[in-house]
């Protein structure tokens, strides 16, 4: 799988991104488990690797830096994204009452501080901030992003989950350039092209990192009426690829330039993603689908 640049001010990382949003949720957590993802994204092409501080209740980072240290792959040989923000009550963290965000330069330092040390790494390629915390102190949190590069602890600052406007206010304080925005979007959930997420992203030049390709396995598996007739145009369009329904759907999101983060724990269902790459969809299959995907015509 050809790597590519993320953006103009780098970093190069795999088209198909692994992230571990779901470990604890869903599937075999176990460290085998882990190790057996890890390698057979490596086999796959996928070097790029998806973290946060709440992944797995906390614990994916210490699984994966665990796999690491074994040293069955070099680490220049990997990128690593984390995020901090998203605060969640959690027995380990008595003191987060409610679910919020906090992107205090004290919560930052913290994250990324951990981060490192349960990652067994000296530093983060990609450091995000997953949400805008409405109350932050703007110019702390972006000197404090800023002084974390200087460093050499975290190569690139991302953002995720920001609107425009916020993804432009945090970047007026920044002396580092944003280098990518972590969006939801899928057949089933198109707003990023409505809300002119993907469109600011693009005339940043950047590519988004986009979550939840197949939402939450509904593209899949969904009862309703807009998912079953979705997933029976995919079917019909992916017969003409000889790709099947997942396959299909994440070849919607990369012709649009994105980047999907796949999440499951299934083996056959990231091979089903990395699949997208053997084809291309044609332009208008890519609006059939499209058109398929919303309640009311386009």
């Amino acid at each position: 799988m050809e790597k590519v640049y993320l953006s103009d001010s780098g970093p190069k990382v795999s088209p198909a991104v692994y992230g571990f949003w779901r470990w604890g949720k869903e599937g075999d957590n176990s460290p085998a488990a882990m190790e057996r993802i890890i390698n057979l994204c490596l086999e796959l092409g996928i070097n790029t690797f998806d973290h946060a501080d709440v992944y797995g209740a906390g614990k994916s980072e210490e699984l994966f830096g665990n796999v690491m240290a074994n040293k069955s792959f070099r680490r220049e040989d990997i990128v690593l994204f984390s995020k901090c923000g998203l605060r969640l009550p959690d027995i380990h963290q008595r003191e987060v009452r409610v679910k919020h965000y906090d992107t205090s330069s004290e919560n930052i330092l913290r994250s990324v501080d951990n981060s490192l040390r349960n990652l067994k790494t000296d530093y983060i390629d990609i450091f995000l901030l997953d949400h805008l915390d409405h109350v932050s102190n703007l110019a702390e949190t972006a000197y404090t992003l800023d002084q974390l590069k200087i460093s050499g602890k975290i190569r690139n600052i991302g953002v995720a989950n920001f609107t425009v406007f916020q993804h432009q206010l945090l970047a007026s304080y920044l002396k580092t350039p944003i280098v990518t925005n972590h969006i939801e979007l899928n057949l089933l959930n198109t707003a990023a092209l409505d809300n002119g997420q993907l469109d600011y992203i693009k005339q940043r030049f950047m590519r988004p990192l986009v979550s939840a390709p197949l939402a939450g396995g509904r593209i899949e598996s969904g009862t309703d009426k807009l998912a079953i007739a979705l997933h029976q145009k995919l079917e019909k369009i992916g017969e003409k690829y000889g790709a099947n329904v997942e396959s299909t759907a994440v070849a919607w999101l990369i012709k649009l330039g994105a980047l999907p983060i796949i999440g499951s724990t299934n083996e056959q269902r990231i091979r089903n993603a990395v699949n997208a790459f053997s084809f291309e969809l044609d332009h208008q299959d890519w609006y059939d689908l499209y058109a398929s995907s919303q309640e009311a015509p386009i």
